[in-house]
């Protein structure tokens, strides 16, 4: 077998070769000498003596020839710095240097919604909370807009007295834009600063003709997600007349600490991140948003993501992180963040839509989804055109200058969705003088549809619709339709349902460990705006609108880091493990109409890789009888089942580990949750015993009586004991389950899998816990 270059190998992989002392010390680790950003743990236990800080002890011995970006001392211990690789190298033999991390580019994962996840005014989880008014949110994101209604600090109490942040003041953001509703605000550039210019591999870099160099908000991402958590309650809001009414977030007197990480056309880096997490937890947020992540599916192990470094060093001080699932769906394994110690978010419809029709000249109907607020088309029929019969696929796309004015003029064109931004699409077709777009889902996208702000008459129709469409242009010489817009529509039946580009399971690092965890409200959900860019976007569109309509898993997660909010106000003596066990073990899995949930993407019923526990519903996660939680010393017996030796657990924990002589089994991580893994090869019975152990957080005396729903054939799962009795001196129990599955008679869906659950129950509460059963090939 040929030998692998080194030179074509993934620097991360080099590194980890380097820490492991498999690796020539003598070799070049790239033939690619251009200027990088690199992030090093370094053990902080080693620092000499004579050095009164790390930064003054990183600066002598780390610093020539090296420009230092950060450096991190609370959830991690190290820094980041500009740098060649064959300098990293160099650096990376350093005793004191635990592991080098190549900086990389995240990307952010892009009203009535509150009403929805069962909160009610004066009443249930608001009133025992008191809306959140002490718990502080740090949000990550591309800044605030601080002026809107829904920052203002109009009756909120004073600054709690643990806050330690600052507000840090920059272009067009000056100390007066905090206040007792946003406590603190900073911003991270440093990273993209690094990756920016001529040098730059990334292709970073900051545009300040676009950008302010401060806490305030460009793109407007970090505004709506802020709201969507926090927001204060704002009377007559809406999105140029859609979804009017009062805007609220989900935890209304919550404050707010804002880390801006992300720019404006330039994404947000791991640098900048991990510097986030170090401010954040050292200024005293007790919940952090992070609607980041990776854009492709696919997901480092986890002492390679400082996401996931910088979320462990949070959790394990007692700080919930809420993060965004990505919205590669409804691809199998898409689901990113997918440590255990964050909540991964996935998102569901609400029952408010915003239809448009397309009305054809035979006369059909099509339904679909618009957000569109200009001058309606009239009542004539216009001529119909879809590009794409070219064959020419960037026509089909509707991609910038792809279309012949000559064509286009005066007609209604349908664009296929992809490649470009559903409003950029629009704006081609108008620049090339069409009168309306008809956006196209394709078969990956199936039937899911979110409204879109366009910029001409336009109306988004699901994969069959769009088929329809372009028959009935083939089958007619002169094709004609016109587009209605029907306004804002409540009580939408069913809802929710999951978002057709929701990320899903199985969890690619950890099938054991479900993920996502659960969904929340993500699809068209109004929360506030900034004043510097449209409600496109775009750069074209001069609109202003103080609120504005999104969809995405960056919707669905600050909702749920809002219910972290309240419920930590309501149980300020939950861990972040609790916390997430009470959403996870009262989640709903029937929609509002009580028929169990479906998949936009196909129509069928969805399944705990789409969902995993199931939709968030706050009345009954503040008293959620029992909770599984899970201490610090739990994550590190779960690092040692994954197979990482003492500096790679310490590389995430900061905290040399002593794995124990027995190695642990990652599927009994004390997870709200069980995943089966079997193997392919497996003939006839087999087996699989888990550990759970749950806390009693309702009343002292009770007795919970177990409820198994098996898959349906070929798997038998048992319960022992049968009953957990608690008292006022016995608050935790534990019980095995155990999973039989029959290969020959193993039935599994589409996706390879089979589920079920166990459900505990005292008659007033149910603890409910997905159950999920598969077969992976051996390693």
């Amino acid at each position: 077998m040929a030998a692998i270059p080194y030179s074509s190998l993934p620097l991360q992989f080099l590194f980890f070769l380097l820490l492991s002392g498999s690796f020539l010390q003598t070799r070049t680790l790239s033939t690619d000498q251009t200027v990088k950003t690199f992030i090093f743990r370094i053990d902080s236990q080693s620092k000499p003596s004579i050095f009164p800080t790390h930064y003054h002890w990183y600066s002598s011995e780390f610093a020539s020839p090296v420009q230092i970006l950060h450096t991190y001392d609370t959830v991690f211990h190290g820094f980041s710095a500009t740098l060649s690789p064959d300098q990293a190298a160099s650096l990376s033999r350093h005793p004191s240097v635990l592991a080098v991390i190549e900086d990389q580019r995240r990307q952010l994962h892009t009203t009535r919604s509150p009403q929805f996840l069962g909160l009610r005014n004066q009443q249930g989880l608001w009133s025992e909370s008191d809306y959140g008014s002490d718990v502080i949110i740090g949000v990550f994101d591309t800044g605030i807009w601080p002026e809107r209604r829904s920052f203002s600090d109009l009756n909120i109490g004073s600054i709690p007295s643990k806050w330690k942040g600052v507000c840090q003041v920059g272009v067009k953001f000056t100390a007066k834009n905090c206040n007792k509703k946003i406590i603190g605000a900073r911003f991270f550039s440093k990273g993209h600063e690094a990756a920016g210019g001529s040098a730059g591999p990334i292709g970073g870099g900051i545009n300040e003709t676009v950008e302010f160099m401060s806490p305030r908000d460009a793109d407007g991402h970090g505004t709506h997600t802020a709201s969507t958590a926090a927001g204060r309650h704002a009377f007559r809001a809406s999105m140029e007349g859609y979804a009017a009414g009062v805007a609220k977030g989900v935890a209304p007197k919550a404050r707010l600490a804002v880390y801006k990480v992300c720019w404006k056309n330039a994404g947000c880096f791991d640098s900048d991140i991990l510097a986030a997490f170090d401010a954040a937890v050292n200024d005293g947020v007790d919940v952090i948003s992070i609607s980041i992540g990776g854009g492709d599916g696919i997901s480092s192990p986890y002492y390679l993501d400082p996401i996931a470094i910088g979320s462990y060093g949070a959790a394990s001080r007692g700080v919930f992180v809420s993060s965004s699932a990505g919205n590669d769906g409804p691809n199998g394994m898409s689901v990113t963040n997918l440590a255990p110690w964050i909540v991964t978010v996935g998102a569901g419809t609400i029952d408010r839509n915003f239809p448009a029709e397309v009305r054809l000249g035979d006369g059909r109907r099509l339904s679909g989804v618009s957000l569109y607020a200009g001058a309606p088309l009239s009542e004539k029929m216009y001529p119909l055109i879809y590009p794409g019969k070219s064959g020419v696929l960037s026509a089909s796309l509707c991609m910038e200058n792809s279309l012949d004015p000559n064509l286009v003029r005066g007609k209604i064109v349908i664009c296929d969705r992809g490649s470009s931004p559903r409003v950029a699409k629009g704006l081609v077709v108008k620049k090339a003088g069409g009168v309306g777009m008809i956006l196209a889902n394709g078969i990956s996208n199936g039937e899911g549809l979110v409204g879109d702000a366009h910029l001409l008459p336009a109306c988004a129709l699901g994969s069959d619709e769009g088929d329809a469409v372009k028959a009935y242009i083939s089958s007619t010489a002169n094709p004609t339709a016109t587009i209605d817009f029907k306004g804002t529509i409540l009580g939408i039946k069913p809802a929710p349902v999951v978002a057709s580009f929701s990320a899903r399971g199985p969890n690619g690092l950890n099938p054991e460990i479900l993920k996502p965890d659960l969904i929340a409200p993500g699809v068209n959900i109004l929360a506030a705006w900034t004043e510097a860019v449209g409600p496109t976007g775009l750069d074209s569109d001069l609109r202003k609108t103080e609120f504005n309509i999104l969809s995405g898993t960056s919707m669905a997660c600050p909702h749920v880091s809002g219910a972290a909010a309240l419920l930590k106000s309501a149980h300020p003596d939950w861990s972040p493990a609790a916390i997430r066990s009470a959403m996870m073990t009262t989640a709903s899995i029937v929609d509002n109409s009580n028929q169990p949930m479906t998949d936009e993407a196909t129509g069928n019923a969805s399944t705990p890789y789409d969902f995993g526990a199931g939709h968030v519903n706050l009345d009954r996660a503040m008293d959620p009888g029992l909770v599984y939680d899970i201490t610090n010393d739990d994550y590190v017996n779960f690092l040692c089942a994954n197979g990482y030796g003492p500096k790679l657990i310490q590389v995430i924990t900061r905290i040399p580990a002593r794995c124990p002589a027995k190695r642990p089994r990652p599927e009994n991580l004390n997870y709200p949750s069980i995943a089966a893994l079997f193997s392919t090869q497996s003939r006839g019975v087999s087996s699989k015993s888990f550990i759970r152990t749950v806390t009693n957080v309702g009343q002292p005396n009770a007795v919970y009586t177990v409820k198994v729903v098996s898959p349906e054939k070929g798997v038998t799962v048992t319960v022992k004991p049968s009953r957990l009795v608690f008292t006022e001196g016995v608050k935790k129990s534990s019980f095995v389950v155990t999973v039989t599955a029959d290969s020959k008679n193993l039935v599994l869906n589409d996706s390879g899998a089979a589920f079920g659950s166990i459900s505990w129950s005292d008659g007033k509460h149910e603890v409910r816990s997905p159950l999920v059963v598969t077969q992976l090939d051996p390693l």
